[in-house]
Formats: structure tokens, C-alpha cells, sequence
């Protein structure tokens, strides 16, 4: 029989977390102030921290510290010390999206399991391969997965797998959203998403919410998930109120063993919903039912009635510690209490010894009921023994006392902090006077390195531009490899296929194309994803990282490098100076050109007003604003490209350090594509709408 699944709930406060334990969450999930995907939420303070994992120590449930954003190279003291902070408090988990902060956090914290987050994107089996070979315990699944493609995930690991079961869905693939950051620098990657994708952005000029998906829940399903094999069922909402914990924890329970009724299901719908819920991705339904949005409707379901009953579940202390209860009272000693729980012994005496009994003496059977009385603890008693001389009285204010006193000693013991070895010899990178020197460099306008060269990203190879001066790689998409093979041959630059970001089932499909590819001649594979890295390594390709790796800081480039990355384009969301202070030996590059990719997302929004026949490649959403964003399909999924394309042709001159810039092509025609090569060689400026992209302004 396989053991029942840990229910992890979110705590984005100390009142969350008191709700998610007295309802009977297994483990809960919280933030520290800093370096946290959900930094909006109240989060907890060093002397908050403590108290969160007191009370969960004597209830024995877990404490997983989120430390899932990207951190800069200046950042990463401070992310040093919160690691430091959390073993001191003897945390159990720390879930990261960073490959550079879980390096560090592997080196300083070897006691500390490192969970890998969904914002990592990880959804094949060579992908929870290579993160089980980079030392991490459990890998937190996409939601966007069926239920298919999770049980071909389990079948292929040992590694632990979490999967979110109840709470809000990213129209995103998380990890791969740059739409808040572009649109207003409030990253999603840094935990300051401003959620932009819940206003109207409309497939077909009407202002509707195209963008917007119902919440997830799994609930009903949550007995077929056990015997599937998951390790961990996660609930989303850390920006949510107890009350919602409560409710999200109490159904769970009650779904895991099969016995939620239609009142709780109710109760869940009225504390928060998007016009109902949806479980498409995991039913294979994907389309127009999963959107929805938050109504006057779905707001005022919350009534003063609905919230007071959801409080009611947490507003007492649970008493789920087993005790074993031993009391002993002899003639002539004083009275001696051992009480046990998880390991943990305490014994205590009173203060008076036993007298001979004049009327009525003290009996086994009313000795036992009076210790049984824990109310107002976290205890019951599980075993009760008693061992008493005949003939003796002691007064019922002392045995309470003693009862008390042992019972609240054994508290202390088991919410007793137990920290984790923590070294600090790790050395880091010194960002600080470099970035600085950088910084004012760049805003000089001052190089003494010349112009990097130029790479590539097209989507046909009708767009290989007929001047290749200055261009030392090209990329065109895998699929597309049966009509390159001739190119490969007859190209004068070096030609490589770029790996699709979502593959989600597809794994077996990608691995024939890469096998073929490296068949005929193909060897560089530009990878988006860890899937990626960890596919073309299999296949011995010449492995070069796309921007959706999110280098942010030495440490990230490191682990890349050890990965056998061979050339590293740098994440987006960097500014210039931050850029330019990352330390690796391999080439380095910016996006400097091209309509980024803000989501992808495997729900077309398009197909909410038409379907795949109709479409006929013109694609686009629109905002409220009127701002039209192209919409690209690739291997099963959708991408929102940016509305304007990146230019930096006349600021070519500010970016010293980096070896090669990617210029990334979508719609553009090949005569476009020669022009804006022309523009970039003699440094112009641009014509039309254009954006310098975050590398001016950065993210919070």
C-alpha cells in the first residue's frame, strides 16, 4: 500500500500558518521577507519565522522556505544570510528556482532538502533525471500537465514529485512569464508579479479576459493522485486569506479519504473562485471552459457567515500529539509524571508527597480520568499508566499542576528550534565595485572592446539573410530539421536547431528529432530549458543556452558551465551592469534584438474566438489599451511575443563584456531581417516603435 501523500498548504502569514495546522496540513510553504515568489504577501520577520516553525515542530509538521527568484551577484550575501537564518531555526526545505542560489544553498546548507520549483519548468523525464543529478530531493510539477503525462513522469523517477492540486492558474508556464516585468517591471520571476494577465487582453478586439483561467482544483480527484504515486499535494495561495486555508486543507483531507461533502466543496467555491474551477489541463480538455475571471459574484460569495465558520476550524488548538502518560505515587516520595511524545521524555515531580487517606483513597480508575484531560493543548492522551500505592490522597490541584507542568515542559521540548549545520566558507562573487565601475562605463558611453558578433534566431530558413558578415550562428526550430539538412552542409556559419520550451508529452517525439539531426550532421542545439540541456546532452549536441535558462548571477553561469554549456545568453530581465559583472569562462550573450516572448502557455487564447483552420497565422491579442501582441504557435503550445521588438543597434557602443549579441527573429521577412543586420553593423537607430527591453530599467 503506498503511503498516503504529504498535503503541503500555503502560509503567506503567522495566521495562515496556525490555520493550516489546526486544520491538518502535513508540511506548510512560507517566505521570509526576501527572495520569495510571493513577495506581495505579508511574509515572515526573523522573530515571526520562529514562532511559525515552533508551533509547527510540536504539531510534527514540516517548514519548506521559498526561496524560489532569480538573486543578482550583489544579492547574494543577502540570500547567503537567509539561508544562514533558516538553519539556524532548523527549517526543513528550501524550494529554489535559481540554479546559482541552489548551488550556494548546497554548499552552505547540506542538511536542508533543496526542492526544485514548477518555476523551473521541468515537465520530461531527462529533466527530473538531471535535477536528481544535481542533488535536489523532490521536483515541484508544471500545472499544466494531464494526467497521462504525470503518470509517465512517476513511472520514470524516484525522485519525489509535487503537484498542485487546489488554487490559481498562470496562463504562463511558470518560470516562463516576462510579461509583468516588460509591461511594468514587476517581475514574476522575482515575486512581484502584478498579474497584468488579469485584465482584458482580448483575442478578438472586444476587451474580453483571454488571459485570465479559472482556478485549478483536483480535489475530486485527489484518490486516483494517491494511488498514482505523488509524493506531495501542494495547495496554491499564499496571498490568501486563512480562511481559504483553512477551507483548501479541510477539503483535501476530506477528498484523500473520500469523504467531502457538498457543504465543504461549497465553502471552497464561496472563500475565493474565478467563476468556478477547472481541471483541463489534467483532464486533456483544454479550450474556452478553463477562462474565467473574478466576478461581483465570486467576491460576494465570501459572506460574514461563510468566513465565521471557515474561522471556526482553526480558532482552538489542535490536539493531534499522541502522549504517553506514566504517573507514579508511592508512600513517603513525592509524585512523579513521565509524559512521551515522538521521542521526547520529560518527567517531573510534585511538591507534596501522598498522605494516608482517611475516607476515600486515591483509585487507578479516577487517577486515569483526570489525566486525561489535556484541553487547551496540542495533546491528547494516547496511553495512560498509573502505578499507586493503596491508601494514599493527594490533592486534585496537584495532580492538575503536575499534569500542567509536564505537559507544557514536553511542549517546549518538541517546538525546541534544532538547527542545521550551516558553513559559510563558500566564496562569492564580488559584484559590488565592478558593478559600480560598469554602471558609470555605460552611462559614459565609454568601450575599449569591439563590437560583439551576431547570432541568429529565425523561425524558416527562407529568413537566412543574404549578407552573413559578422553572423557566427544561426538557429532555426528542431521540428524544422528535415528541411536543413542540405543547409547544414552548404551553410558558411555555423547552423543550429533551437529546442522547443514547451514539450509536455512530446519528450519521445523530440528525442527522434534529435537523433535524426545528429544523424545528418547537425551538432548545436540551442536550449531553453533545462529539458533541453538535459535532451541534446543525451544526444551529444554542442549545448548553447538560451535566455529562458535565466543566467542571473555567477553561480547560475556556473552550473551551466559545469552542465557543458558551451555559450550562455543571458537573462533578459538583467540590466546592463548586472550583465556585465557575471563571471564565466564560457561565451556570453544579450538578446538584442526581436519581440521577446512574454508567455508561453500551453492554452491557446486564440482559440477562445476561433479555432487552428481559421487562424491562418494571424494572430494576435490586444490589450486595453489597443497595443496588439502577436501570438506564435510552436510544438503544441502558444507564445505572446511583445508588442515592440527590442533595439539596441545604437547602443551597441554600452555593451562591453559580453561576447555575442542574439538578434531574434519571428515574422520578419529575409529582406527585413538583412535590414535590421545593416542597422546593427552601422549602429542606427531605430525606425518605428521600439523598446530597450529591462536593460536600462531593470525589475523590482
Amino acid at each position: 500500500m503506498r503511503p498516503q501523500p504529504e498535503l503541503l498548504a500555503p502560509a503567506g502569514s503567522p495566521a495562515a500558518v496556525t490555520a493550516a495546522v489546526r486544520t491538518g496540513a502535513d508540511a506548510v510553504y512560507l517566505g521570509t521577507k526576501l527572495f520569495n515568489a510571493r513577495r506581495g504577501a505579508e511574509n515572515f520577520d526573523d522573530a515571526a519565522l520562529e514562532a511559525a516553525i515552533r508551533d509547527c515542530r510540536l504539531h510534527g509538521v514540516k517548514v519548506h522556505i521559498t526561496l524560489n527568484t532569480l538573486v543578482s551577484d550583489a544579492e547574494l550575501p543577502q540570500a547567503k544570510d537567509v539561508i544562514r537564518h533558516v538553519c539556524a531555526l532548523g527549517a526543513d526545505v528550501l524550494i529554489l528556482q535559481d540554479l546559482g542560489l541552489a548551488s550556494l544553498a548546497k554548499q552552505c546548507a547540506p542538511d536542508l532538502s533543496r526542492h526544485a520549483s514548477t518555476q523551473m519548468s521541468v515537465q520530461t523525464k531527462a529533466g527530473l533525471a538531471l535535477l536528481k543529478a544535481l542533488g535536489y530531493s523532490r521536483a515541484v510539477l508544471p500545472r499544466e500537465l494531464t494526467r497521462a503525462e504525470i503518470a509517465d513522469l512517476r513511472a520514470s523517477t524516484d525522485l519525489e514529485l509535487e503537484l498542485f492540486i487546489h488554487g490559481a492558474l498562470c496562463m504562463c508556464v511558470s518560470g516562463q512569464c516576462l510579461l509583468s516585468a516588460m509591461l511594468g517591471s514587476r517581475s514574476g520571476n522575482r515575486g512581484l508579479c502584478a498579474q497584468p494577465c488579469r485584465l482584458p487582453f482580448s483575442a478578438d478586439d472586444s476587451e474580453r479576459y483571454d488571459l485570465s483561467l479559472k482556478d485549478l482544483s483536483l480535489m475530486d480527484r485527489l484518490p486516483e493522485l494517491c494511488e498514482l504515486g505523488i509524493d506531495s499535494f501542494k495547495i496554491e495561495g499564499r496571498m490568501k486569506r486563512p480562511e481559504y486555508v483553512a477551507a483548501a486543507v479541510t477539503n483535501a483531507r476530506a477528498a484523500m479519504a473520500g469523504e467531502r461533502d457538498e457543504a465543504s466543496a461549497e465553502a471552497l467555491r464561496a472563500v475565493f473562485s474565478r467563476q468556478g474551477f477547472t481541471s483541463g489541463y489534467y483532464d486533456n480538455t483544454r479550450g474556452k471552459a478553463m477562462f474565467g475571471v473574478r466576478t461581483k459574484e465570486d467576491v460576494t460569495a465570501a459572506t460574514k457567515p461563510v468566513l465565521s465558520a471557515l474561522a471556526r476550524l482553526f480558532e482552538k488548538e489542535r490536539a493531534d500529539v499522541p502522549v504517553s502518560v506514566a504517573l507514579t505515587i508511592r508512600e513517603g516520595e513525592l509524585p512523579e509524571l513521565t509524559v512521551t511524545a515522538r521521542g521526547e521524555s520529560v518527567t517531573v515531580r510534585g511538591e507534596t508527597a501522598p498522605e494516608p487517606a482517611c475516607e476515600k483513597p486515591l483509585t487507578e480508575e479516577a487517577l486515569t480520568l483526570r489525566l486525561q484531560k489535556c484541553g487547551g493543548t496540542a495533546f491528547f492522551a494516547d496511553q495512560i499508566t498509573v502505578s499507586l500505592d493503596p491508601g494514599l490522597i493527594v490533592p486534585a490541584s496537584e495532580i492538575n499542576a503536575l499534569r500542567r507542568r509536564a505537559l507544557e515542559t514536553l511542549e517546549n521540548a518538541l517546538s525546541a528550534v534544532k538547527p542545521k549545520h550551516f558553513t559559510d566558507a563558500v566564496v562569492l562573487p564580488n559584484s559590488s565595485v565592478s558593478e559600480k565601475r560598469e554602471r558609470e562605463t555605460a552611462r559614459m558611453g565609454r568601450t575599449k572592446e569591439k563590437t560583439p558578433r551576431y547570432r541568429l534566431r529565425l523561425e524558416s530558413l527562407a529568413q537566412i539573410p543574404q549578407d552573413l558578415t559578422d553572423v557566427e550562428n544561426i538557429y532555426l526550430p528542431l521540428e524544422s530539421e528535415e528541411k536543413l539538412v542540405e543547409s547544414v552542409k552548404n551553410c558558411p556559419v555555423s547552423l543550429g536547431l533551437e529546442l522547443p520550451r514547451g514539450i509536455f508529452g512530446r519528450e519521445a517525439e523530440v528525442e527522434a528529432l534529435l537523433k535524426r539531426a545528429k544523424e545528418n550532421g547537425f551538432s548545436i542545439a540551442l536550449c531553453p530549458t533545462l529539458d533541453g540541456v538535459a535532451l541534446a546532452k543525451k544526444y551529444g549536441f554542442v549545448i548553447h543556452g538560451g535566455y529562458s535558462l535565466h543566467c542571473f548571477n555567477s553561480l547560475s553561469a556556473a552550473v551551466l558551465e559545469d552542465l557543458d554549456v558551451k555559450a550562455l545568453t543571458l537573462s533578459p530581465e538583467l540590466t546592463l551592469a548586472q550583465a556585465h559583472t557575471i563571471q564565466t569562462s564560457v561565451p556570453r550573450g544579450l538578446l538584442a534584438y526581436g519581440r521577446l516572448p512574454l508567455m508561453l502557455t500551453r492554452n491557446c487564447p486564440v482559440r477562445n474566438v476561433t479555432d487552428c483552420a481559421s487562424c491562418k497565422r494571424r494572430r494576435f491579442l490586444t490589450d486595453r489599451k489597443g497595443v496588439r501582441f502577436p501570438v506564435r504557435c510552436r510544438f503544441g503550445c502558444a507564445e505572446i511575443l511583445n508588442a515592440y521588438p527590442i533595439w539596441l543597434a545604437d547602443r551597441q557602443h554600452e555593451l562591453r563584456g559580453v561576447d555575442f549579441l542574439t538578434l531574434y527573429f519571428t515574422d520578419e521577412s529575409q529582406r527585413a531581417v538583412d535590414a535590421v543586420l545593416d542597422a546593427y553593423r552601422n549602429q542606427r537607430p531605430a525606425k518605428g516603435d521600439f523598446t530597450r527591453g529591462l536593460y536600462y530599467r531593470g525589475v523590482e
